[in-house]
């Protein structure tokens, strides 16, 4: 497999968001993968045509909230052409705060990217979690559409679950490079 050319891009308040792309940035590196880390803020829709790879962070606000930063850009998202991307997914939030709306801008960033030809990996299982709905959530709440991460409540799960994700992420894009 040739090192897919990878680029996290997320949105913080706290920065929170912001430590994680670092965590997984680092994560990476032990697999040989270099990645660019870019703040939404200071995004570019051309900066998405630059990766083969796409690593999006996002967290959660309040109840179902989406950061601030990523609804700015979503009518830049909505006109995103990512055929031949492919895209993992991790959103942070509170299981225990907001156990009806974890992770649910993931989930919204899932459905505003579903129908940009993206080819999307690292779908997270539930297990483990406890909550009470999600937008996030899918294969009929066996799975979320990425890596689900809660700095509030299971912060000493964070390491563990940003190393296995990003194994099962690598080794995805692997075979989805070997298939093609």
């Amino acid at each position: 497999m040739s090192t897919p050319h990878t680029g996290i891009i997320f949105g913080t308040d706290t920065g929170n968001t912001e430590e994680l792309a670092n965590r997984i940035a680092e994560q990476l590196q032990s697999h040989n993968i270099e990645a660019d880390i870019h703040n939404i803020t200071d995004a570019e829709a051309d900066q998405f045509d630059d990766y083969e790879l796409l690593i999006l962070g996002i967290p959660t606000w309040d109840f179902g909230g989406i950061q601030a930063d990523w609804e700015d850009f979503e009518d830049v998202l909505a006109g995103l052409d990512l055929a031949n991307k492919v895209i993992a997914l991790y959103g942070l939030g509170d299981q225990f705060g907001y156990g009806d709306y974890f992770v649910d801008a993931m989930g919204w960033l899932h459905e505003k990217l579903a129908d940009s030809g993206a080819r999307f990996i690292g779908y997270w299982s539930t297990e483990g979690y406890q909550f009470d709905a999600s937008r996030a959530s899918i294969e009929d709440g066996k799975r979320f559409c990425g890596l689900a991460i809660d700095e509030d409540q299971q912060c000493e799960l964070t390491d563990e679950r940003v190393a296995r994700w990003v194994e099962q992420v690598v080794s995805e894009f692997g075979q989805q490079a070997n298939a093609a």
